[in-house]
Parts: structure tokens; sequence; C-alpha cells
């Protein structure tokens, strides 16, 4: 299942589109991009297993634990969109992986750990 960039790119822009608008509002300091693949530093760098082993990673400071957050790089979410894909079957499957993977790596930005994402059915 491959998408071309610019659909995956544009599957990410609808997820984020349908997040209801006080979250929206709350993004202002966020930018979402998309990688095909983590390089190999950050492979390095998260101790991942291969290219394959993450969908997303949330680079920031979660909003939980800011003080004097002022003129600061935006925060980063990557969604990896082999590995998005090489988990999926079919085009849906793909869309609702998106919305999973934007979702989940939003709830870094909130300050939502992984243990609390596994309760809500994110992780």
């Amino acid at each position: 299942m491959r998408f071309s960039q610019e659909a995956f790119e544009l599957l990410v822009a609808q997820a984020l589109e349908g997040l209801p608008q006080e979250v929206q509002e709350m993004l202002d300091n966020v930018v979402v991009t998309v990688q095909s693949l983590p390089t190999k530093r950050e492979q390095a760098e998260l101790g991942l297993q291969g290219p394959y082993a993450l969908l997303g990673v949330y680079y920031g400071i979660p909003q939980t634990e800011r003080e004097g957050y002022n003129l600061s790089l935006p925060d980063r979410i990557v969604l990896f969109q082999r590995p998005i894909e090489a988990v999926c079957a079919t085009d849906a499957e793909v869309v609702e992986e998106v919305r999973r993977t934007v979702l989940h790596e939003l709830a870094h930005h909130f300050g939502i750990d992984d243990e609390r994402l596994e309760e809500l059915g994110l992780e």
C-alpha cells in the first residue's frame, strides 16, 4: 500500500482539520510534517531497531512542562509514511492509522504519557 507523499500529506491535513476547533487553536506553535522513514540519526537517538519501528514522533516541550516558553522554535510532530503504510492492508486502514498517529503525537504535546495513551486506546 503506497500513497504519493502529496496524498499522504493530505491525509495528515485532513486528520488535523478533523480536530475540534478548541484543540486546533492550541496548536499555534506546532508543525506537523511527513517523512518517508526515520533518518539513521533519529533511529540511533530514539533507540529504534530499524526504520519501520516507529510511526510518528513528537519533538518539543509538552504543554504541562512549560515555564517561560516564549520565542521558542515550534514543537514538531513527524509522521513516518512508509512505516504507517507497512502496518496497513487497505487505504481505509492508512487513513485510520494516520488519524491515530496524529492523535497519539498530539497527546504527547499536551503532556499525556504512553501509559495513559494505552488506557485511552491510542497506544
